[in-house]
C-alpha cells in the first residue's frame, strides 16, 4: 500500500513540473503551444515543450526519419546539402550528403540543394532536387538514379516534396522556388506548376496544374485523400484531392484556408505528415498547425518562425521540425502514420 502512494504522489509530482516522458531537458527550448480543441490534448501531452537540436544553418526542410538507422536526415537548401541528426547520441554530421541537388559546375545562388525527403518502400531515400530539377533515389550501394526530370520532354520547374503510396507509385509537386529568379527565371520551361504521380513502372502523369505553388504533400491512412499544400501569399490554402482506384485524382476541395494569417505569422503552408489518426501535421503561417480530418484546427506548435517541414521520427511519438535555421523537435502522444 506504501509503495502505491509513493508511485501516486511521484506521478503527481511529476505532472506539477510539467515532465514529459522522452523530453531530453539538455536542448534549449523556444516558441510555445496552441492548445485550441480538447482534441489536441490527446494528440501532444501537456507540459510538452519545443526544443532545438541543431542550429546554425540556412534554410532547413525535408526532414525524413531513417529506420534502418534510427537517425534524422534533413536539408539545408541554400548550402546544397543534407544533414543527419542521431538523437541517441545528439550527434549532428554536417553535409552528410554534398552536393545534395545541384551538382552543376557554374557557381549559382537561390535554393540549389534538396528539399522534400522520403524513402520509399524499400527503405531507399528519396529526393526532389531543386538544382538539378529531378526527382531521384540513392541506392543501396550509394549510386544515384533519376527517377524523373521532364515532363513531354520539358524539365521541371524544381520538385519540392513527395509521398509514396503503399504500392510504390509516388506522388511530388512542382513550384519554381528551385529557380534562381523563381517564376521569372529564364530557364523554366513549362508555364504551370504540377503535380504528379510517377508511377512504379517509370510512367509519368499530370495530376493537375490549377494551383498556383503547389507545395508540401500527404496521403491520408487509407489513401484516398490527397492533401496538397499551396504556398502562394495571395492564396495560402491546402486542398484535398479524392484519389480514384486508379490512382488519379478527382476535383478539388479547399480544406483549410489560412490567407487571412499570412502576413500576421511567418511562414506559409508548406511540408506537412499524417498521423496515426488521420490528423494533419502541416506547416504553415505560425508554425505547425495539426487539424483533425474535419479540418478542426485543434492547435498550433508555434515555433516563431518560418517553418517549412515536419517528420514523425524515434518511435513514432517525436515530431521533428524543420523552424528557419534549425532542427526542432516535440514529444507527441500520437504516432506518426507508418509507425
Amino acid at each position: 500500500m506504501r509503495r502505491c502512494v509513493m508511485a501516486g504522489l511521484l506521478g503527481v509530482l511529476a505532472a506539477s513540473l510539467g515532465a514529459v516522458v522522452g523530453q531530453d531537458s539538455t536542448y534549449p527550448t523556444f516558441g510555445k503551444v496552441e492548445r485550441l480543441d480538447p482534441r489536441f490534448e490527446e494528440l501532444v501531452p501537456k507540459g510538452a515543450e519545443i526544443q532545438k537540436l541543431a542550429k546554425g544553418f540556412k534554410w532547413t526542410e525535408g526532414p525524413v526519419w531513417i529506420k534502418n538507422g534510427n537517425y534524422v536526415l534533413f536539408s539545408d537548401i541554400p548550402n546544397n546539402a543534407i544533414h543527419r541528426w542521431e538523437p541517441s547520441s545528439g550527434k549532428l554530421t554536417r553535409n552528410f550528403i554534398q552536393p545534395a541537388g545541384y551538382t552543376g559546375k557554374q557557381t549559382r545562388g537561390g535554393e540549389p540543394g534538396s528539399n522534400g525527403l522520403t524513402v520509399d518502400p524499400q527503405g531507399r531515400l528519396t529526393l526532389c532536387e531543386h538544382g538539378d530539377r529531378r526527382v531521384t533515389r540513392i541506392e543501396k550501394d550509394g549510386t544515384k538514379t533519376v527517377l524523373a526530370d521532364r515532363y513531354e520532354g520539358k524539365r521541371f520547374n524544381s520538385p519540392n516534396d513527395l509521398v509514396f503510396h503503399s504500392n510504390g507509385d509516388l506522388y511530388f509537386t512542382d513550384p519554381p522556388y528551385g529557380l534562381e529568379k523563381n517564376w521569372d527565371d529564364p530557364a523554366r520551361e513549362l508555364d504551370f506548376c504540377g503535380v504528379y504521380r510517377l508511377k512504379k513502372d517509370g510512367t509519368l502523369l499530370l495530376l493537375t496544374k490549377e494551383m498556383t505553388r503547389p507545395n508540401g504533400i500527404a496521403l491520408s491512412i487509407d489513401e484516398k485523400t490527397l492533401y496538397v499544400a499551396n504556398s502562394d501569399p495571395k492564396q495560402a490554402i491546402w486542398k484535398k484531392f479524392p484519389v480514384k482506384g486508379d490512382g488519379t485524382i478527382g476535383s478539388g476541395t479547399v480544406f483549410y484556408d489560412a490567407t487571412s494569417r499570412v502576413g500576421k505569422l511567418p511562414g506559409l503552408p508548406d511540408g506537412m505528415k499524417i498521423d496515426a489518426r488521420d490528423n494533419v501535421f502541416a506547416t504553415g503561417p505560425g508554425g505547425v498547425l495539426v487539424f483533425a480530418p474535419d479540418a478542426t484546427l485543434l492547435g498550433v506548435i508555434n515555433t516563431g518562425v518560418p517553418t517549412a517541414n515536419c517528420a514523425f521520427g524515434d518511435n513514432g511519438s517525436t515530431l521533428y521540425i524543420a523552424a528557419n535555421d534549425s532542427l526542432a523537435k516535440i514529444r507527441t502522444s500520437t504516432k506518426g502514420k507508418g509507425f
